[in-house]
């Protein structure tokens, strides 16, 4: 009888601790060959080639303004410069998502690192005459808008980069490499061209991000997990 009620005793302690209305709970038990996710280190090569972007804008505005802005040489170097940030904007994002190297850091200086290498190209444009100040004007307008409007809604959600956007943001880097390159004149329309169309999509993706900013606003914030 005495070990019977021991028995009792020892499977109602047990039973009580692992019971909802207990006080504790049983330890989980590791799974045979889980490894912990191991932080991603700061310093990966995506986040250098966002550095090393954001380090190429001066050195191409350097380029862009010697010679009085229109030297030939000076100018197949900005372009040069430009290409190479440009593709490396491209690079890294790859890679970060491959090889999971995400980080809040990356998050941050990408699209800063975007933005001070197209608000540069434009603006050294439009101050040396290649450019018409109000297409500057508008893109950098439409940028500073969009940036604020995530800001503001970010509690509520994230507005995603969508495909438009993409787009706009391909089709104003090619426009300006055709603008920056010291060629003929039907080449220089062509980029205007490009520029144009780009000016199109610039407003028409910063129309689309402002009605998802209201939708988040008006609407039930979301949950995360």
């Amino acid at each position: 009888m005495g070990a019977l009620v021991t028995v009792q005793r020892e499977e109602g302690r047990w039973a009580g601790a692992g019971s909802p209305h207990s006080g504790f709970a049983p330890a989980p038990r590791p799974e045979v060959g889980a490894v912990e996710p191991a932080a991603v280190p700061l310093m990966n090569v995506a986040n250098v080639l966002t550095v090393l972007r954001i380090a190429i804008v001066p050195l191409f505005l350097a380029a862009l303004f010697a010679g009085g802005g229109h030297d030939t040489g000076w100018r197949w170097a900005a372009a040069a410069l430009f290409g190479i940030a440009a593709v490396t904007d491209r690079i890294d994002g790859q890679l970060a998502r491959k090889y999971g190297l995400i980080t809040d850091f990356g998050k941050l200086a990408d699209p800063i690192a975007d933005k001070a290498l197209i608000g540069a190209a434009l603006v050294g444009l439009s101050m040396l005459g290649d450019l018409p100040w109000w297409i500057t004007i508008v893109i950098g307008a439409r940028e500073i808008g969009i940036t604020l409007l995530r800001l503001a809604v970010v509690r509520r959600g994230v507005i995603p980069a969508g495909r438009g956007g993409k787009l706009k943001t391909l089709v104003q880097s090619v426009a300006i490499a055709v603008l920056l390159l010291p060629l003929s004149d039907g080449w220089f329309t062509a980029g205007m061209l490009l520029m144009y169309a780009a000016v199109v999509l610039t407003v028409a993706t910063g129309l689309d991000y402002a009605v998802q900013a209201a939708r988040l606003w008006f609407g039930a914030p979301r949950r995360t997990a």
